[in-house]
């Protein structure tokens, strides 16, 4: 330990121990705890012990003091199962039971201290840092603790119920571990007894709790007794499956599921069969994600996986069985056809709807790209599905059958089915699908473009699935031109493009921008969409868009024209130069950080292309944009700077930039074209040094390291035998040790000074920069989060350490 802290602890011990002193508040406290839990993992609880006796002080105070408050007897109660999770450390506390007097006599239910939920809670979580050894054990039987569990169990507090549901399911694991079925201690025979008593139970809440305690269970232990209790305890968990309405369905999914994924029970064939049985009980609300569980397992029967798609499918195919007039309904397998009860939730209500919709179009999708998923998958009909589905949402399907129109009725106008359907049609695009099917996908998703109750959110995954539908089209892959069904939607998405960024939303406007920068992005290449795109008014409204009064909007204009300029989308008056003049423009005037953000990152994706050597000459252009983010107010722009100067240091001088954490790639190794002289001149020119000088000094340390990482960089490669002679001389010492002094001390601006190349190299050889790095890497969270300055903060708030002394985090 800290020798300050091990100082400062008795006071603290003193403080919490005495009823008339301020207590500190619940976060100091967890934060007091997780020190002492890393003290211990550290090192020994005994020593702990034996080095500050001010903690057993701490723990045999509360013990004796019923007075004191709520707050510090669960900590202690916590701390003491932290100390006696070891062995020994237990063995220490157990002398002159300690340990009974905390857990038994001084917070037994009998206590008053026992009706505070935090003293309950402090009680469990205590026992269950301390119920790790065999000793713990036999203390649990003197303390009559078990008994203890069992009620809590039922806690009207949701956090002390589920955690003496943690602890059951602990005790039961450590009393069986390395048990036979015919040797089971009577603990355990206990706690499986009081399970089966649950299990039993006409009371719902019963059953919940032991689902649950047997869901940790299996969850956490593979062990060969594992299957001895599902041998035992399976009859009963099957006997639910008779009751109407099943019990804690919810939970026992979990649980069906929890012992399926057990290595010791996935070989028990009786499981199968439970869980086919269970597939055919439960209500589609609660079969669906069992059914998707059942189809993520690795090893499986064929038959219950076959079965369990159809279930998962069920809700898709009473769509398709209400839409006499759309195709697809053979391609299903057979369960999934002609289910009552789906059919019966699907009409309850809108939400009933809405939900088991929502649900199955999730739970499909999460199992589309899966390598297990079943085959032969059924694209064409889920195709279908999704699409009617779309067509109930927007009120275009026609009602041919009573249970369509009762569909179309719960459905029009549903944003979240939308939502939801769209996102599952997206993830469809990766397969392949009928031609009039692919042609009916093109005439839905133009349908909802054009359509003015298309709401932004529907209308950004609108344009989602579009591009996704484009850009995963075997033509588009191919690099061959797209058919002319997808050409004709191609021109009409565009179309409906081009009106939505004139939209009065502008939430609608935003999505409009974003779909056209990912559009450039994805389709650049192809020329079906260059061809389309280059003869619309789309680049020129969006950039219009640079001036619109939404500051999302503005950032979102400034991303697409980036995209499209660099990708030769987009012919700004002036060429690129203009462009990036009026990327300047916004860098330098933007009152809103967003755009003036989104200006940085396009400005160096642009030098990363190697387009500054399009600009003649690029020197003036780049200084005036480190010289902007230089004096920018917002620290990520200033960190964007430093971006750029790293993209613009590994091109000047032919290596590699610095590693960035952010970065997804090295930047490649570029030939250098200038001599070494030279390059330290164009850096100069491009007021590298004096915006690395400058963000050396910011006041956002992520900046100031970034800023230190580069120059350390240029430092390295800047050095005497790279540049020659000649760049090696160092202008008056004396004058740029006071030049340096002012900049610390902020009597001087570098961007200010004439920084040429001999001052640049002579400032980088006279700073201590690795220093500065590790002070940089340190941060402040090593005081400010330290057990030290917690300490202190604990004892100044309670007016028992100096004044002015604690630190403020």
């Amino acid at each position: 330990m800290d020798p300050e802290c091990s100082r400062l602890l008795p006071a603290l011990c003193a403080l919490l121990a005495d009823p008339r002193q301020p207590v500190a508040d619940d976060t100091c406290l967890e934060k007091l705890l997780d020190w002492f839990k890393a003290e211990t993992e550290a090192g020994s609880s005994v020593l702990l012990l034996q080095d500050h006796p001010c903690l057993l002080e701490l723990l045999l105070q509360v013990a004796r003091d019923p007075g004191l408050s709520d707050r510090v007897v669960s900590f202690v109660l916590r701390l003491a199962g932290l100390l006696a999770a070891e062995e020994s450390g237990f063995r220490c506390l157990q002398q002159g039971d300690l340990l009974i007097q905390l857990f038994g006599e001084g917070c037994a239910p009998s206590r008053a201290s026992w009706a505070a939920p935090s003293v309950r809670s402090g009680w469990v979580q205590g026992l269950r840092s301390l119920a790790r050894h065999p000793s713990a054990l036999d203390f649990l039987d003197v303390l009559g603790a078990v008994e203890t569990i069992f009620s809590l169990q039922g806690d009207p507090s949701l956090f002390v119920a589920s955690a003496a549901e943690q602890l059951l399911a602990q005790l039961l694991a450590l009393s069986l571990r390395g048990s036979q079925s015919s040797e089971w201690p009577p603990r355990a025979l206990q706690i499986v007894a009081h399970l089966e008593e649950s299990l039993r139970s006409s009371a719902t809440e019963r059953v919940t709790q032991a689902l649950h305690v047997l869901t940790t269970t299996f969850g956490n232990s593979h062990e060969p007794w594992t299957q001895a209790l599902w041998a035992q305890l399976s009859p009963l968990v099957a006997s639910l499956l008779e009751e109407d309405p099943i019990p804690a369905a919810h939970a026992l999914v979990d649980l069906l599921l929890s012992v399926a994924r057990s290595p010791a029970c996935s070989s028990d064939v009786g499981l199968w069969e439970v869980l086919a049985q269970t597939l055919n009980c439960l209500s589609p609300t609660h079969a669906g994600p069992l059914a998707l569980g059942v189809l993520k397992l690795q090893e499986c029967p064929q038959a219950l996986k076959v079965q369990a798609f159809g279930v998962l499918l069920q809700p898709l195919a009473c769509v398709l069985e209400a839409a006499a007039d759309t195709p697809g309904l053979e391609g299903l397998p057979a369960g999934a056809v002609g289910d009552s009860a789906t059919v019966a939730t699907l009409l309850s209500s809108k939400a009933a709807c809405a939900g088991l919709l929502c649900r199955t179009l999730a739970h499909v999708e999460l199992l589309q790209p899966l390598p297990q998923r079943p085959e032969p998958w059924p694209q064409a009909a889920l195709l279908a599905a999704t699409l009617t589905v779309l067509r109930l949402c927007d009120g275009s399907a026609e009602p041919v059958s009573d249970m369509k129109g009762r569909l179309g009725t719960l459905l029009v106008g549903c944003v979240r089915v939308q939502r939801a359907a769209l996102d599952f049609l997206g993830t469809l695009a990766l397969g392949t699908g009928p031609p009039e099917l692919v042609a009916r996908v093109f005439a839905v998703l133009l349908e909802y473009l054009q359509s003015p109750d298309c709401s932004p959110t529907v209308l950004k995954k609108t344009f989602q699935a579009a591009l996704d539908w484009l850009a995963g089209a075997p033509e588009m892959a191919s690099c061959h031109d797209l058919d002319p069904p997808a050409q004709l939607f191609l021109g009409g998405l565009l179309r409906a493009l081009q009106k939505r960024l004139l939209s009065p939303s502008w939430e609608v406007r935003d999505s409009g921008l974003e779909f056209l920068s990912q559009a450039a992005r994805r389709l650049g290449g192809q020329a079906s969409f260059t061809q389309v795109l280059l003869v619309s008014e789309i680049p020129a409204l969006a950039h219009q868009l640079l001036q619109d009064p939404e500051s999302y909007v503005r950032a979102s204009a400034v991303t697409a024209l980036g995209q499209l300029s660099s990708r030769g989308l987009y012919g700004a008056p002036g060429g690129q130069q203009g462009l990036l003049e009026d990327l300047l423009h916004v860098l330098t005037t933007d009152v809103d950080g967003f755009p003036r953000r989104a200006a940085m990152q396009v400005l160096t994706q642009w030098a990363r292309d190697s387009h500054a050597a399009r600009v003649d000459p690029p020197e003036p252009l780049v200084a005036r944009a480190l010289r902007a983010a230089g004096q920018d107010v917002d620290w990520e722009v200033r960190a964007q700077g430093l971006e750029l100067a790293q993209v613009l240091v590994s091109q000047t001088l032919g290596a590699p930039s610095p590693p960035c954490p952010y970065a997804p790639l090295p930047l490649p190794v570029t030939a250098p074209q200038l001599s070494p002289a030279q390059a330290l001149e164009t850096l100069c020119r491009m007021h590298v040094f004096h915006f690395a000088f400058r963000a050396l000094l910011d006041c956002d340390r992520p900046v100031a390291r970034k800023s230190c990482a580069l120059l350390l960089f240029l430092k390295a490669r800047t050095a005497p035998p790279a540049l020659g002679p000649e760049a090696g001389d160092s202008p008056e010492p004396t004058a740029l040790e006071a030049a340096l002094q002012g900049w610390q001390a902020g009597e001087q601006d570098p961007l200010q000074e004439d920084l040429g190349p001999k001052a640049a190299l002579a400032a980088l050889r006279a700073l201590d920069l690795d220093r500065l790095q590790d002070t940089l890497a340190a941060s402040s969270d090593h005081t400010e989060r330290s057990a030290r300055s917690l300490l202190q903060d604990m004892l100044a708030s309670a007016g028992t350490w100096g004044e002015n002394e604690a630190d403020c985090y």
